[in-house]
């Protein structure tokens, strides 16, 4: 994923890096949760409603960049699958600050099927679906932080040449089957969420 091969610390210890960074990852967004990092600003519900649509777009944007990545090294198109695999790493940035404002300056929502809406009549089965869904979703994310970073970090301190001697391709392809399952369901839920059925606020 990278040119350069210049030595530092980064490079020599990456996964103590991606350790570090994988820490902040986690500290902000539990802290947002448990109302711990006040960062973010206050928001109105059609600002919320904003950033749910935003984030979905941004995810769907990610997924199609992940999945062009996984084309590209196939291909051993080594520049594409950078550009790819880097560009999927970005919107996740965005992703992360997005969500983190929705959830530290708004709410967060939950499912409501009503009478009428799309197999109301099984909303005993539609709704532990989607909650399974949305559990997978959050637990995939959990897990594939550091799983995502390590290959990001080889890939960016180590030639192309180098990266064969290291677990780079291997975790990769881990992180790209449990980070698109991820950005898959999160899609999905999304749109059952925002579309097909109804919310509240949480």
């Amino acid at each position: 994923m990278a040119t350069a091969s210049t030595h530092g610390p980064v490079k020599e210890h990456p996964l103590a890096a991606t350790a570090v960074l994988s820490v902040i990852g986690y500290v902000l967004v539990i802290g947002t949760f448990a109302g711990v990092l006040d960062i973010f600003p206050s928001i109105d519900d059609g600002t919320v409603i904003l950033l749910s649509d935003a984030i979905a777009v941004v995810n769907s944007l990610a997924l199609t960049a992940l999945l062009v990545g996984f084309f590209f090294i196939r291909r051993d198109d080594v520049r594409r699958h950078r550009a790819a695999m880097l560009t999927a790493f970005g919107l996740i940035m965005v992703f992360l600050v997005l969500y983190l404002w929705k959830v530290g300056g708004g709410f967060e929502k939950q499912i409501v099927i009503e009478q009428g809406q799309f197999l109301a009549s099984y909303a005993g089965i539609v709704k532990p679906l989607y909650l399974v869904m949305l559990a997978i979703h959050i637990l995939l994310s959990a897990i594939a932080v550091p799983v995502v970073i390590y290959p990001v970090v080889l890939g960016l301190t180590h030639t192309p040449a180098e990266l064969k001697e290291t677990a780079h391709a291997r975790i990769g392809r881990i992180a790209v089957a449990s980070w698109s399952l991820s950005l898959f369901l999160g899609v999905v839920t999304y749109f059952l969420l925002n579309h097909l059925y109804g919310w509240a606020p949480r």
